[in-house]
């Protein structure tokens, strides 16, 4: 019937978003009245209202809002960016840094481990592993800000997420360069291959630094709340786009356009405090447009390397975050509760899955699907997951 209708009526776009954020508002009241995090309610309204399953939003106004997403994971990244205080990490200490490592090469380690030994192509097993590194921070900010957590797993948990963009592009690098290799690739581009993520990270870097820089004499000259907020959309497109342009991490750029700012003016937590204020119908958008992405239809096409890939990833994050808490000698809840808040998997992942098919062209198709559907999983999965290691760790009342 709806179809009908909507085929006699051709929607405005705006309609389409005035729906959306409609089926967000009402799935958060349900998802609170069975204390579920928001962040799930926003993608299974997606996923209902979405392409796959009802088509009340189609997939050409899913393919036409595809800027919100993009916009969305830009002040996400920002947001994180704050965690990067100087004054905090000193009190933190190297702690992140070790955790973010040990749980990006104990997913890919033990997915490739868990593919190899059950008779998978050793290129392929790596390609397929190298992206296991990823974790979406989306899902896990909205959850960590929802309830309004804090503990030592929480201060934690926000800086490994944010060095796992870096940790995720260096581990697929290393294994792409690798599996190229063992199949008889182009020699002369190995050292490429490996060194070429390395540029990426740093070039994403320098453009967040720059544009921080400027951001902090911008809010000198402009100090009106209207005028510091266009600045901030401003100066978060500007790393968002001239990240695409150069290929380098968007996500990385926007986190170090936020840290630059935070341990360089004094005026960095108005800043924050007013883009939080700005950005949650940009965020509900966001996850609403990722469930109407969700093809559940992939799920029985993954086959036995895809529940492999599924569970294994997780085992791998689990082992990896508490091997680096031990290490640094975390608080014991980082060791017991970190791992359970790493599953949610999305953009990354999705664009180094793309990467892949160009890299890897006769393993690419299979890896993407792969991905994709771990997506759909890992995305409905995990903020439930994560709500309930946050309270078991007793950072949310």
């Amino acid at each position: 019937m709806w179809k009908d209708w909507e085929n006699d009526m051709d929607l405005n776009i705006f309609i389409y978003i005035a729906i959306a954020l409609t089926f967000t508002l009402l799935s958060s009241k349900l998802m609170k009245a069975i204390k579920l995090p928001n962040v799930t309610g926003y993608l299974l309204a997606g996923l209902l209202a979405g392409p796959y399953v009802l088509n009340i939003i189609p997939q050409d106004t899913v393919d036409k809002l595809g800027i919100i997403p993009d916009a969305a994971l830009g002040f996400i990244a920002f947001s994180i960016g704050s965690e990067f205080k100087f004054s905090y990490l000193k009190k933190v200490g190297k702690a992140p840094i070790i955790i973010a490592c040990l749980e990006s090469l104990g997913a890919v380690l033990v997915v490739d481990l868990a593919l190899i030994c059950t008779g998978h192509d050793v290129p392929f097993s790596l390609c397929l592993g190298a992206i296991a590194a990823a974790t979406a921070p989306a899902a896990t900010l909205m959850v960590v800000k929802q309830y309004k957590a804090h503990g030592p797993v929480t201060e934690t948990l926000l800086p490994v997420v944010a060095l796992d963009d870096a940790t995720a592009l260096m581990c697929f690098g290393i294994s792409v360069a690798i599996a190229k290799t063992i199949e008889g690739g182009a020699g002369d581009n190995l050292v490429l291959t490996i060194v070429k993520p390395l540029l990426e990270i740093i070039g994403a870097l320098a453009i967040g630094l720059i544009f921080g820089i400027v951001f902090r004499f911008a809010i000198k000259w402009f100090t009106g709340r209207g005028n510091r907020l266009a600045i901030t959309y401003a100066l978060v497109f500007a790393c968002i786009g001239l990240g695409e342009m150069l290929n380098v991490s968007s996500l990385l750029a926007c986190m170090a356009l936020g840290g630059t700012l935070a341990n360089t003016s004094n005026f960095a937590d108005v800043i924050f405090d007013q883009t939080d204020r700005m950005t949650p119908p940009i965020f509900m958008m966001f996850f609403f447009l990722s469930g109407a992405a969700l093809d559940i239809s992939l799920i029985p096409s993954v086959g036995v390397i895809g529940i492999i890939y599924i569970f294994m990833r997780v085992v791998g994050k689990m082992l990896g975050s508490y091997a680096g808490a031990a290490i640094s000698k975390a608080n014991k809840n980082v060791r017991k509760y970190l791992g359970f808040t790493l599953i949610p998997q999305a953009g990354v992942a999705i664009g180094l899955a793309t990467t892949a098919m160009s890299i890897v062209p006769q393993h690419g198709p299979q890896i993407r699907t792969i991905i994709l559907c771990g997506t759909v999983i890992y995305e409905l999965t995990g903020p439930v997951i994560t709500k309930l290691a946050l309270k078991k760790a007793g950072e949310i009342s």
